[in-house]
């Protein structure tokens, strides 16, 4: 939830004092608030993670907890960095509590489990002191740095796929001369000087953990991240090549932001004022490639977590059948009224249309994945979606789409314009984000479109009166879609029913075909 506002504490129930939480406090919350069971004084930080919001708290964060709740891992403690201005509000907010938050999971009956993590020991806000940050990333107490720092913070060129030297973010930072004393302001500038600063030190470098929803978000990283440092100095990135590893990774779990009810309903059903808690679904996975330093990594199978040697397969089988879905929903869903993932995923009409994307389309671009039955997944996810206690905003699934769609749901396109696979469905979704990107709903009211290219995208969305392929042919977004017949065709025709009729009438016309036995291949 990096960004989001943060909540207001949550007031008392009538007659109790809610307890703010607290090392201190920890012995007089409410026994049915699961608390650390290990002494934190014990707890030593060598991992440092960027991006301290909600998915690293309910995920990562919370399986170091798990393991150290077994008595392992005291030795593989989290220090939490904030890089971006924003961040500084939950870094204030965690460090008034001593690194401590409440894990709320939400159950579909309605019952929640709440539990305080204990994992995270220590917190820095990066603008406050950037040496201080170096300094940390190059002691040799630090063994992984891991990442959490969205999509688009790893600033690839959708169309090169290659890194983005021009990105303004990170102008500043190839300018400076780490190793004379400039400071980093980005994270790709910190995880650079820090590795400098143990290659000139003769150190074992840490390892690059990157957490974010990204294909190979591990080699993706290495990619990146190197890329920048030769920019600044072609020898260190070769030693970067030679001695860092970027294991890949798949993680899953639906981590909603904080909403002021949550925080005021923790205050009054079990009596914890946290100032940002943060609640998920019940159900997690993350998928771990066993590709580490000479610095180790903590016993995370113990934990649940599925450590193999290749993740590939179950990273494309999230991102394209989970995170695609989302985009499937989100769109669509918001243009015929809904605001909630889980009252999209109640209405038959959208469970039928999900089920058929996943099966029709992203499943068929998918290599084996063992151990999975995809029949059981594909119906699973959208019991998960369905979850009306986790309350999972569409406008949240709806944001920073241009990170989302290009690695998502573009490949399933390529794939199946390859193969000769069906890509009607997946056109749709794409032509819904055209709509939405208009900025007006079917009511004619206004919609806020969140998105680092937002500018970009709604001026292109604004010409399809003129041009109906004119959202398509950002080619930083989509490549030459727009130049295959078979995907513009598709694509026009949907947006012209999203146009004529509204989203819930063109699903329902799909739906009408779809029990017709139409194959739904799109034209030719």
């Amino acid at each position: 939830m990096t960004g989001a506002a943060a909540p207001d504490q949550g007031d008392a129930a009538p007659g109790s004092t809610p307890v703010p939480l607290s090392d201190e406090a920890l012995g007089d919350l409410d026994p049915r608030v699961a608390v650390p069971a290990y002494d934190r004084s014990q707890v030593t930080a060598s991992i440092v993670h960027f991006g301290v919001g909600g998915f690293h708290r309910a995920h990562q964060a919370m399986y170091l907890d798990a393991l150290m709740n077994d008595g392992e891992a005291l030795e593989w403690g989290l220090c939490g960095v904030g890089a971006l201005p924003h961040d500084r509000r939950i870094i204030d907010t965690l460090r008034a509590q001593d690194g401590l938050y409440t894990l709320v999971v939400k159950h579909p009956d309605g019952h929640r489990e709440p539990r305080v993590i204990g994992s995270i020991v220590d917190v820095m806000f990066a603008p406050d002191d950037p040496g201080a940050v170096v300094d940390r990333l190059a002691d040799e107490g630090t063994r992984i740095v891991s990442t959490t720092i969205t999509e688009g913070g790893y600033l690839v060129n959708q169309v090169t796929g290659e890194f983005d030297a021009q990105d303004p973010s990170i102008q500043g930072d190839l300018a400076a001369d780490f190793a004379a004393g400039d400071a980093p302001t980005t994270v790709f500038g910190f995880i650079t000087a820090g590795l400098d600063r143990c290659r000139r030190e003769g150190r074992a470098p840490f390892t690059v953990m990157s957490c974010d929803n990204l294909p190979d978000n591990g080699d993706v990283a290495r990619r990146m991240i190197t890329a920048f440092a030769r920019l600044k100095d072609p020898e260190l990135a070769d030693w970067m090549d030679r001695e860092v590893a970027f294991p890949n990774c798949m993680v899953d779990r639906i981590t909603p932001v904080t909403a002021q009810e949550d925080v005021d309903r923790l205050a009054e059903e079990f009596g914890v004022r946290d100032g940002w808690p943060v609640v998920c679904e019940p159900f997690t996975q993350w998928v771990l490639e066993d590709s580490f330093g000479s610095q180790g990594r903590p016993p995370f199978e113990d934990a649940g977590v599925q450590v193999v040697d290749d993740v590939v397969p179950y990273e494309l089988m999230k991102l394209r059948l989970l995170n695609a879905s989302h985009q499937a929903l989100c769109y669509l869903g918001f243009l015929s009224g809904y605001r909630y993932a889980h009252e999209v995923c109640q209405d038959p009409l959208f469970r039928r249309f999900l089920l058929a994307y996943m099966e029709r389309e992203g499943s068929p671009t998918l290599p084996e994945v063992p151990g999975v039955d995809l029949d059981a997944y594909r119906h699973e996810l959208v019991e998960r979606f369905a979850n009306p206690e986790v309350r999972d905003t569409l406008a949240r699934l709806c944001a920073e789409s241009s990170d989302r769609i290009p690695k998502w749901l573009v490949p399933v396109i390529r794939e199946n314009l390859r193969s000769g696979g069906e890509i009607e469905l997946s056109a749709l979704v794409v032509a819904s984000w055209a709509r939405y990107a208009e900025g007006r709903d079917e009511q004619g009211e206004p919609i806020e479109v969140v998105d680092r290219l937002r500018d970009r995208v709604m001026a292109a969305a604004a010409r399809q009166g003129e041009d109906p392929l004119a959202f398509v042919r950002d080619r930083d977004l989509f490549g030459d879609l727009a130049d295959d017949e078979r995907f513009a065709a598709a694509y026009t025709s949907a947006l012209e029913r999203l146009h004529t009729v509204g989203a819930r009438v063109t699903l329902e016309e799909w739906d009408a075909r779809a029990g017709d036995g139409a194959t739904g291949g799109g034209a030719d």
